[in-house]
């Protein structure tokens, strides 16, 4: 067998090199170049001019550390969170909100022109400012802080550094809710006066593996579910899943807006953080949250947006798209619990909702019937295969009409791998009047866009919004009409 020839490169791992930042990559990075030699370095802000430490290097660009910052940039900032750096949540934290907000309507506009193939021009024409937030700070309302041991045995609450399941303690997270520190606390002084022990990896050992915190920002109440390697057998209402459990149960319910408490049984060898089987020990089952001027329905399993002020300004923007008067027919692919299915619902005709995740599922129909609503259907199941079978079939499960299958407005909201091709190819033959398109990943949104310009839609609008500050993410509402 012949050797994998080595490749060629201009620098060498550990070489120091001082180098001007003069754009921002996908996820903030900063980069800057020597001779047309591409760098990429991490917490650098464009404007600065840096040493930098090489870590991995190729023939034409190489990944750096950065080492020291020798020239600061007017978008610099000191990073308000004292661990921004090794945490890796939010990458942005060291850069002027102001000039974040620059980058993400950047990323997008550019994905969409280089990735869907779409004039610059044209982008710029029909592109809205970026909706920012008014206070970029304390803004999700879940957590879920991993539970651990630092290497003096010590319990640890925080989050895993990046790329790595190793604990940074924190002690605050400044885009939390300023209860998470008194939650965590409470759990970690449980823990250590009762000789609990924190979940093992390696092992499997241990009981505490995390602690999951909601709170509904309108209604101001709090769940704590806590994560537990729970092998007794014993379960119900009288098992005591935690040693001690009523002295944590009466110290968590103190905290004010405390509502439920409850714990999810994993015991699987896995990244998944919950358990499907939850057992309330105090309070409700779930909690409440307002949104749209809908009353939710949270449990410690729904999905439901983690930054609610900017998923309402999001969501109203897709209902103003949208262009509703109160007869439309509505498709909602990937509803979710039925967030954006509902609020249109308030402002269509008849709505249909359909999502992959029965729980999902099952809370967007109890949150319908929760809010008077009875002009939505769901349907459980991938989009790419329930709509196509409802077109070919002209419907199904007692739903059946000319306005189900050529409905006014079709609204998506993908994962981040964007729409499946079946999926498209069936909203092209649906012939919809307009098309919707709520994306958390720029990149295939793009992709996704060419497919159904090609279709016979024109794209009349997009807008960024910042969901998530301090990272690097953006979601992105795009209307499309039919041409």
């Amino acid at each position: 067998m012949g050797s994998k020839k080595k490749e060629d490169v201009r620098y060498s791992k550990d070489e120091l090199l001082t180098v001007t930042i003069t754009d921002i990559g996908n996820d903030g990075e900063g980069i800057g170049k020597i001779d047309g030699y591409t760098l990429f370095i991490k917490d650098a802000v464009i404007g600065d001019t840096v040493s930098a430490k090489i870590m991995k290097a190729k023939k034409n660009y190489a990944y750096a550390h950065l080492e020291k910052v020798i020239e600061s940039s007017e978008f610099r900032q000191e990073a308000k969170c004292p661990i921004a750096r090794q945490c890796g949540g939010c990458q942005l934290q060291n850069m002027t909100y102001e000039r974040q907000l620059q980058f993400k309507q950047n990323k997008v506009r550019n994905n969409i022109v280089r990735l869907g193939g779409f004039d610059g021009d044209f982008i710029d024409s029909v592109t809205e400012p970026i909706i920012g937030m008014d206070e970029p700070w304390r803004y999700r309302n879940k957590a879920q802080y991993p539970i651990g041991t630092d290497k003096n045995g010590k319990l640890v609450a925080g989050y895993y550094a990046g790329r790595t399941h190793s604990i940074i303690p924190v002690d605050d997270c400044y885009i939390g809710i300023k209860e998470n520190k008194a939650i965590l606390d409470a759990v970690l002084k449980h823990m250590e006066a009762n000789g609990i022990k924190a979940y093992d990896e390696a092992s499997g050992k241990g009981l505490v593996r995390h602690v999951l915190i909601r709170k509904g920002f309108t209604s101001g109440q709090i769940m704590v579910c806590l994560v537990i390697n729970y092998r007794d057998g014993k379960k119900d209402k009288n098992v005591d899943y935690i040693p001690n459990q009523k002295k944590i149960v009466d110290s968590l319910s103190k905290i004010p807006g405390m509502t439920s408490i409850s714990v999810s049984i994993n015991t699987e060898k896995t990244n998944v953080i919950m358990g499907y089987e939850i057992h309330t020990i105090w309070g409700k089952d779930t909690i409440s949250d307002t949104l749209c001027g809908l009353d939710f329905e949270i449990s410690p399993l729904s999905f439901y947006q983690v930054n609610p002020v900017q998923a309402q300004k999001l969501y109203e923007q897709a209902i103003s798209y949208a262009g509703l008067s109160g007869k439309e027919t509505v498709w909602d692919l990937y509803c979710g619990i039925g967030t954006i299915t509902l609020s249109m619902a308030k402002a269509a005709g008849h709505v249909f909702g359909v999502e992959i995740i029965p729980d999902a599922i099952e809370d967007a129909k109890r949150n319908a019937r929760r809010n008077g609503l009875s002009n939505a259907n769901f349907f459980c199941g991938k989009a790419e295969e329930v709509l196509p079978e409802f077109y070919k079939n002209g419907g199904f499960d007692g739903v059946s009409s000319n306005d189900a299958l050529h409905p006014d407005v079709i609204v998506v909201d993908p994962p981040r791998k964007g729409c499946d091709e079946k999926c498209l190819e069936t909203m092209l033959k649906m012939q919809p009047d307009r098309i919707v398109y709520v994306s958390c990943d720029s990149a295939t949104l793009a992709r996704d866009l060419r497919i159904l310009a090609d279709g016979g839609y024109e794209l009349k609008a997009v807008r960024a919004c910042d969901m998530f500050s301090w990272s690097g993410h953006v979601e992105t509402v795009v209307l499309l009409t039919k041409c």
